[in-house]
């Protein structure tokens, strides 16, 4: 009769540490929350305003593609542009707009991607 090649013990240990290993990355791909963002602004006095920008920007973006993706999966839409053009210029605009706007609504450790998906939701309503 033929050994099994692996062990249940053996077997056992390399699940654990599979999971281990994704709950790792899960953990590490997880969004930026208000207070980070405004840490992130205080801590470079020189380029902590770009460093903002940009992750802004990328946070529209992303935003706009979960939306396309949400509408193809056959979710009503939430965010309408109807031809109208997003400059990367306008992403701190309508995400400090948001947040003056609502400020009552937003604590500091939300993400950052839910403040611009209302915005844009507010802003570029169906």
């Amino acid at each position: 009769m033929k050994k099994p090649r692996w062990s249940q013990g053996r077997l056992c240990r390399w699940l654990l540490v599979l999971a281990c290993m994704c709950g790792v990355l899960v953990q590490g791909a997880s969004a930026m929350s208000i207070r980070e963002l405004r840490a992130l602004e205080r801590s470079d006095p020189e380029q902590g305003e770009e460093y903002v920008v940009y992750y802004l920007l990328g946070t529209m973006e992303a935003t706009l593609h979960a939306e396309a993706a949400a509408v193809r999966a056959g979710v009503p839409p939430r965010i309408c542009l109807n031809g109208r053009r997003l400059e990367p210029d306008m992403a701190a605009s309508l995400y400090r707009t948001e947040l003056r706007r609502n400020a009552d609504l937003y604590e500091a450790d939300m993400p950052v991607a839910l403040v611009f998906a209302n915005a844009l939701a507010t802003v570029y309503a169906c």
